[in-house]
C-alpha cells in the first residue's frame, strides 16, 4: 500500500498524515510520491529501450505493474555497469609490470606501476614482479669424471627480465629453469674431478653452471635472467666420508710437511750461501797472502844474497845464528856452555818463563820448583865446591809466575 494513497492524504481538515511528518499545505510542498518517482524513472528507461512501459489503453493498475518491472531491470543493468567498472580498476606496484591479454591477444604495451583500468573479461592482466631477486636451490648426488660420486648442493639466484615472454612463451618457466639448472649443474660437475671440486673449483663450476643456465634461458625464451649461482656444499657420500676425511687430512699434512720443509730451506740455503760466499773470500785471502808472503821472502832472499856475495863468513855465521834462534826459542831445553873457566853460572829463569813457560796450573814451575831445579844442576857445574850450592838470593823470590 503507497503511503499516500487516495484517503490518507488528510484528514478533512486540511492536515496531510504521510509518513514524511510534513503536511501537504497548497498540495505542491513535502517529498515526492514513491509511485510517481517509478513511474517517472519507468517513462525515462522505457524511452531508452524502445518506450516499453508507455501508456497504451491499459488501465492504471497494469500500467504501475509493468513500470515498476522495467525500473528494476533498469537498477540492475545500472548497477551491474557500475560494478564491472570498478572491477577493472586495479593497481600495479613499483617492483611490478603489467601484460594485458585483450581476448587472447598480447599487447605491445607493458603496464607500468601505478593506477590503471582494463574491461573486465575483455582483458586480462597478469602481475608480475621484475625487481624481486628470487632462490632455488638444487642438491643432488653426482657422477665426476673421474668416476666419484659428490654431494653438491648450488643455489640459483634469477629475476624476470621479461615480463612477457616469462608469461606467455613457457607453460611453466620455473619448471623449465629447474630442469635447466639440473642439467646444467651435471653437465659441469661431470667434467671435473672431484679433488677439484672440493678444493679449488668451486668458483670455476658455479661460473661454468651461471653461463650455461642462462644459454638455456635464452633459447627457451622464458624472459629470466640468471643474477648469479653459488656452490654452497661439496661433501663426499656418507658411506665414504669417513676415508674422504683421512684422505684430506693426510693432504692437509702432507702441505704443512712441505710449507714446513720450504721454510727451513729458505732459512738454511741462505745462510750456506753466505758460508760459502766466506770460504770463498778466505780462500782469496789465503792466496793472497800467500803470494805476498812468497813474493816478500823471495825479495828478501834476493838481498840477502847480495849480502852473502859481499861477506859470506859474517852473513853464513848470522844466518846460523838466527836459526838457532828460531828453534831454540820454542822448546824447553837449556844449553849450557861452561869453556872458559866460569865458576858461576847464571840462569835467566825468570826471563825464560816469561817467553816459554805455561802459565800456572798448566805446566809451569812456581819459584820453589826452579830453586830445586837449581839445586839439581849445581853438582853438575864445573868449579870450586862452593858452587855445588847455588846462590839463592840470585834467584827469584817467593812470586811465582
Amino acid at each position: 500500500m503507497a503511503w499516500n494513497e487516495p484517503g490518507n492524504n488528510g484528514d478533512g481538515n486540511g492536515n496531510d498524515n504521510d509518513p514524511w511528518g510534513g503536511g501537504r499545505r497548497d498540495g505542491n510542498k513535502g517529498p515526492p510520491d514513491i509511485d510517481e518517482v517509478i513511474r517517472n524513472l519507468t517513462k525515462k528507461f522505457g524511452g531508452l529501450f524502445g518506450g516499453f512501459g508507455g501508456g497504451s489503453g491499459g488501465t492504471g493498475t497494469s500500467s504501475g505493474g509493468s513500470g515498476l518491472s522495467a525500473g528494476l531491470i533498469a537498477g540492475f543493468v545500472v548497477a551491474a555497469v557500475v560494478i564491472w567498472g570498478f572491477m577493472g580498476i586495479y593497481q600495479v606496484d613499483q617492483a611490478e609490470r603489467g601484460v594485458v591479454l585483450r581476448f587472447g591477444s598480447v599487447l605491445d604495451t607493458i603496464v607500468p606501476p601505478g593506477l590503471h583500468w582494463n574491461p573486465l573479461i575483455i582483458d586480462e592482466v597478469t602481475l608480475v614482479n621484475v625487481e624481486e631477486l628470487q632462490t632455488r636451490s638444487y642438491r643432488n648426488d653426482m657422477l665426476t669424471t673421474d668416476e666419484n660420486i659428490v654431494t653438491l648442493a648450488v643455489a640459483v639466484q634469477y629475476r624476470i627480465l621479461d615480463p612477457v615472454k616469462y608469461v606467455l612463451r613457457v607453460q611453466e618457466p620455473e619448471r623449465s629453469l629447474d630442469n635447466a639448472a639440473e642439467s646444467a649443474i651435471r653437465h659441469e660437475v661431470g667434467g671435473n674431478e672431484m679433488n677439484n671440486i672440493f678444493t679449488v673449483g668451486r668458483d670455476a663450476i658455479a661460473n661454468g653452471v651461471q653461463d650455461r643456465l642462462q644459454n638455456y634461458m635464452d633459447v627457451y625464451n622464458t624472459g629470466i635472467l640468471v643474477s648469479q649461482v653459488n656452490v654452497t656444499d661439496a661433501q663426499p657420500p656418507d658411506a665414504v666420508r669417513g676415508a674422504f676425511d683421512d684422505v684430506i687430512r693426510a693432504r692437509e699434512d702432507e702441505a704443512r710437511v712441505q710449507n714446513e720443509a720450504q721454510q727451513y730451506a729458505n732459512r738454511i740455503i741462505p745462510m750456506a750461501r753466505g758460508e760459502a760466499q766466506q770460504a770463498i773470500e778466505q780462500a782469496n785471502a789465503y792466496q793472497q797472502e800467500v803470494i805476498a808472503r812468497a813474493e816478500g821472502d823471495a825479495s828478501r832472499f834476493d838481498q840477502l844474497r847480495e849480502q852473502y856475495a859481499k861477506a859470506k863468513g859474517v852473513t853464513r855465521e848470522r844466518l846460523y845464528i838466527d836459526a838457532a834462534e828460531a828453534v831454540m826459542s820454542n822448546t824447553s831445553k837449556i844449553l849450557m856452555g861452561v869453556e872458559g873457566g866460569n865458576n858461576m853460572l847464571y840462569l835467566p829463569l825468570d826471563q825464560m818463563m816469561q817467553r816459554g813457560a805455561m802459565p800456572l796450573g798448566q805446566g809451569a814451575l812456581n819459584s820453589d820448583q826452579i830453586r830445586d831445579l837449581a839445586n839439581e844442576l849445581a853438582p853438575f857445574l864445573p868449579g870450586p865446591s862452593t858452587a855445588n850450592s847455588v846462590d839463592r838470593s840470585r834467584l827469584p823470590t817467593g812470586r811465582g809466575r
